[in-house]
């Protein structure tokens, strides 16, 4: 016979963004704590609103599954006495097991016999088992936890009831003076106690006490009123999934309603309307069919219809005076000039460790310039980009200054964009204030125009070389200036620009620009940390390269030469992984990793040139004229070419170490021997530390 298993944690109200992992983890312990105790289940249902996390195991088996295990004991010599009788050791290790000497049987392990007895473990039932799954709830970890009352104990926040219930028997255990019981709780105004006779009644039992535990098909009401609301009215309602999301955790029982706002509002740019709707209020934003903004908002009520105009009049009041604000900075802002603001910036720190936004952006200006000089001609800006670039760096973080961005943070860049189109700027300037923000997540949407990317680009190397420098270095989780994903955001832009950028050109730049202007870092030395600094951004590659699904050793291996770029590291990435395959790929490896540990050898305190008259056999001078070919060629050839090349090189290497001695006594020929193999070595290393391949 199988049973249901119901547990209902009751809460005060849970923060939206925290219900539904919370719920998830909930599920996920059970089902962890449910194999531990060998209890056999179907299916985990799990449910979730504002004030409840709750399970529905269905399916479950009477009792855990009956064991039978061997146990170890004594050696035979140990625990027979040489007159053949139990010893003590015997005996103590059978009465220990249960049993008694006449279990014990003998067994050999590595080439020694030793005392074993079998042991038979009887399944608990599962209401025996249940009573200690109390841990699996008080264990639970959230992002903020609270104490409440004069306890100790910490949880998301504070419970107010249980409901523990195998088929209809409850389960007694208790959290603080939280008893369990067979009574949940309704929603908080509409609803009343609920009863629950047994655990199948969950959660049909709650529906009619205004309470939607499951919340797939909250949230699948929410999308059914909204779309009728939208057919109704000849709406486009823009129905984004993270808001969605957290509608839904604000609600036990939805009602979709529509209100309003003056058109006169429609004045103001569209991302101050949506921003005022979306972020703040938490209203889905209306448009016309032809995809214009309308003066119409979208919300969802945690209640009935009843006295709805109630609350549809109240959202629009503080709407009102959310736009009212708006309209007030969107008019004062465009009263002064973007130079005043600029100015303004001398006086506002970045970070008081480092230093004003303003001295912030003239390196990044700066830096714009060695960006721009590093790339070759298919890659690069065209004059006149050239020109907007150094107009973007001297003002792009103008409107950090502005009321409406003060007001409305989320609004920095769109702003800078909205205000600089509007004092005459190019749009190209104007775009790439707006963009210079992206990505604004790990993997957000990165800059669409050449002059955004590269501001983008510059201003995170600026973030980072800085911080770094101040010894503000991201610990384990802890990163609060975000410089990860800065780190990747160049990264990706490098990658998806085809920018030849790599770990020490980055590097280069900063410690260039700190020499050219050692003004503008008044507070920070560049150069201190920028080992630190590279291995950061070299772990961002190589997380990228993880998410491509390319090896760890083919990671290890690419991403082992700073001086590569990232292109190249991405490139030789996929090399390695498109000829793993190949027959000869493991041979090929393997001797260049043969010279790869001999260069090792060669002197490093000066490059000297190759003496062929040195030469002692003729697989010398035919390694020597194949290398010095790659060589002549290496500035034309694709990864790919290069990787044949080097390929084509096996039997010469072969040839070469079974023809010669490289650690000779004489110091000349050995010097010369290891110099021909550094330059061989050094022609590898386009695809990073070869030797970190694994070909075994």
């Amino acid at each position: 016979m199988s049973h249901t298993f119901l547990l209902e944690v009751g809460l005060e109200e849970i923060p939206a963004h925290v219900v539904t992992p919370s719920a998830q983890q909930l599920k996920e312990r059970i089902s962890s704590f449910l194999k531990e105790q060998r209890l056999f289940f179907d299916k985990i249902a799990v449910f979730s609103t504002p004030r409840r996390l709750a399970v529905k195991i269905s399916g479950l088996a009477d009792k855990q599954s009956d064991i039978e295990e061997e146990a170890k004991g004594p050696a035979k010599k140990i625990a027979v006495d040489k007159d053949g009788n139990w010893s003590k050791a015997a005996i103590g290790f059978s009465r220990g097991q249960g049993m008694t000497p006449d279990d014990i049987f003998f067994k050999e392990l590595k080439g020694t016999e030793y005392a074993y007895v079998k042991k038979f473990i009887a399944g608990k039932t599962a209401a025996e088992i249940f009573v200690g799954i109390k841990e699996t709830v008080t264990s639970m970890v959230f992002p903020t936890m609270m104490r409440w009352g004069n306890n100790d104990f910490k949880y998301v926040r504070p419970i107010r009831w249980l409901v523990a219930l195998l088929d209809k028997q409850v389960i007694p255990f208790s959290i603080l003076n939280i008893q369990t019981d067979r009574i949940t709780q309704g929603h908080r105004f509409l609803g009343t106690d609920v009863v629950l006779e047994s655990a199948e009644d969950y959660p049909q039992a709650l529906v009619a006490q205004k309470v939607i535990a499951d919340a797939r098909e909250r949230k699948q009401m929410i999308k059914d009123q909204i779309e009728k609301l939208a057919k109704q009215n000849n709406w486009k309602i823009i129905v984004d999934p993270e808001l969605l999301e957290e509608v839904n955790n604000l609600v036990e029982f939805p009602t979709v309603f529509a209100g309003s706002f003056d058109e006169k509002y429609l004045d103001i740019p569209d991302e101050v309307l949506i921003t005022s709707m979306k972020d703040h209020q938490r209203f889905f934003y209306v448009l016309d069919q032809s995809g214009n903004l309308l003066p119409n908002f979208v919300s969802v009520r945690n209640g009935n219809k009843e006295h709805l105009e109630n609350v549809v009049a109240g959202n629009e009041k503080v709407l009102t005076a959310r736009l009212e604000d708006a309209a007030f900075f969107y008019h004062e802002d465009q009263q002064k000039t973007i130079e005043n603001y600029v100015d303004r910036l001398k006086k506002v720190m970045f970070h008081d460790k480092i230093g004003t936004i303003y001295e912030k952006m003239e390196r990044v200006r700066l830096l714009c310039k060695l960006l721009v000089a590093s790339l070759d001609k298919e890659n690069g800006l065209s004059d006149s980009e050239v020109e907007a670039l150094d107009r973007a760096a001297q003002i792009y973080k103008f409107d950090l200054v502005t009321g409406m961005v003060g007001e409305f943070a989320e609004l920095q860049g769109v702003m800078g964009e909205k205000y600089a189109l509007l004092k005459g700027e190019q749009p190209a300037v104007a775009t790439a204030i707006r963009e210079h923000y992206l990505p604004n997540s790990s993997d957000g949407k990165l800059p669409k125009s050449k002059i955004g990317a590269m501001l983008a680009i510059a201003d995170k190397i600026d973030s980072i070389g800085a911080f770094f420098a101040s010894g503000m270095i991201p610990t384990g989780s802890n990163d609060p200036y975000a410089l990860r994903r800065q780190a990747l955001g160049i990264v990706r832009i490098a990658l998806a620009r085809n920018w030849k950028l790599s770990v020490d050109s980055l590097q280069e730049m900063i410690t260039q620009n700190y020499q050219n202007e050692p003004s503008l870092y008044s507070n920070i030395k560049p150069t201190k940390n920028s080992e630190e600094m590279s291995a950061f951004v070299v772990e961002r590659i190589k997380k990228l390269l993880s998410e491509n699904k390319f090896s760890f050793d083919i990671i290890e291996t690419v991403s082992g030469v700073s001086a590569n770029s990232f292109v190249e590291m991405k490139e030789a990435a996929m090399i390695l992984k498109d000829h793993q395959k190949d027959d000869d790929f493991k041979g090929n490896i393997e001797a260049l990793t043969r010279v790869l540990r001999l260069a090792e050898k060669a002197p490093k305190d000066k490059v000297r040139k190759i003496d062929t008259s040195l030469f002692e056999n003729i697989a010398e001078k035919e390694l020597f004229a194949a290398v010095s070919k790659i060589e002549n060629k290496v500035n034309s050839y694709s990864l790919e070419e290069l990787y044949i090349a080097l390929c084509s090189l096996r039997p010469l290497i072969d040839n070469y170490f079974e023809k010669t001695m490289i650690m000779v006594d004489d110091e000349k020929i050995r010097t010369n021997r290891l110099n021909q193999l550094l330059t061989l070595s050094k022609l590898t290393q386009k695809f990073g530390i070869l030797d970190k391949l694994n070909v075994k």
